[in-house]
């Protein structure tokens, strides 16, 4: 099936989010990828290996890099394996406080859901033992592809619209020219709301509740988790001294 790329310049009136999710799923069904924004920047999606070879080509990405599963927060229930005081403090903060969290976890690998992953792909989006994945992470699209992808049984996974190292992308625009060749479709729907981090999802691994990536939310989150859970999670350095937030973003290099 051969895919037209899409890019909507200022259209009139109000978009069609209906219209555009059905687009979005279809091209991902087809094998496709797509290119459209959560609230924390743009991301390209595919549902496929060759739609994830084809976004590691254009991204340029090391082969200890992975790739996240779009999952929502039922999903995420059934297939993470998170003590009882993990999920309240997911549901605290992707639920009671509405924060966008990165969640990694060990996952039940008998799950339909994983089972229906190519293998190959399931090495792109796991790692020690555990899968990642974004929870609440806004937009016109993620909620109700999510739903799809559940309803559906078929994954589908993301990274961010950039090549590798060079950071979030919060406009068309500002993508470069080498992503946007590798999307089937592309939907400008503006500028993100939480643009002003500057950063991607704040990771937390759950099996020890680390910090993996201090990202966007972050001062929010763990503001959030030390009131209601008396958690006090490490001090964010910043991106002048970090600039990809992540703690060691290297550890996955050896399971490569």
């Amino acid at each position: 099936m051969e895919l037209a790329q899409d890019v909507p310049v200022s259209p009139a009136g109000r978009p069609d989010i209906d219209a555009d999710v059905a687009r979005i799923w279809a091209t991902l069904s087809a094998g496709g990828t797509a290119i459209f924004r959560s609230d924390v920047g743009y991301g390209i999606f595919g549902a496929s290996r060759a739609a994830l070879e084809r976004i590691n080509l254009a991204k340029g990405r090391a082969a200890h890099k992975r790739v996240g599963i779009s999952m929502n927060r039922r999903l995420s229930e059934e297939i993470h394996v998170i003590d009882a005081r993990g999920r309240s403090i997911i549901e605290l903060v992707t639920k009671d406080y509405d924060l966008p969290l990165g969640v990694v976890a060990p996952f039940r690998d008998d799950h339909p859901y994983i089972r229906a992953i190519d293998p190959e792909v399931m090495a792109l989006c796991t790692a020690n033992g555990t899968l990642a994945t974004g929870l609440n992470s806004g937009g016109p699209f993620h909620a109700r592809l999510q739903d799809l992808a559940f309803d559906q049984n078929r994954p589908f996974f993301g990274s961010s619209a950039n090549l590798t190292g060079g950071g979030q992308r919060y406009s068309i625009a500002d993508i470069e020219p080498e992503i946007l060749a590798a999307a089937d479709i592309v939907l400008d729907y503006g500028l993100p709301c939480w643009r002003f981090y500057n950063a991607a999802l704040t990771m937390i691994d759950f099996r020890t509740m680390d910090v993996i990536r201090f990202g966007a939310c972050y001062d929010l989150i763990a503001d959030t988790v030390e009131r209601h859970f008396g958690l006090k999670l490490p001090a964010d350095p910043g991106r002048a001294s970090n600039p990809s937030g992540h703690r060691d973003g290297f550890a996955l290099a050896a399971s490569a």
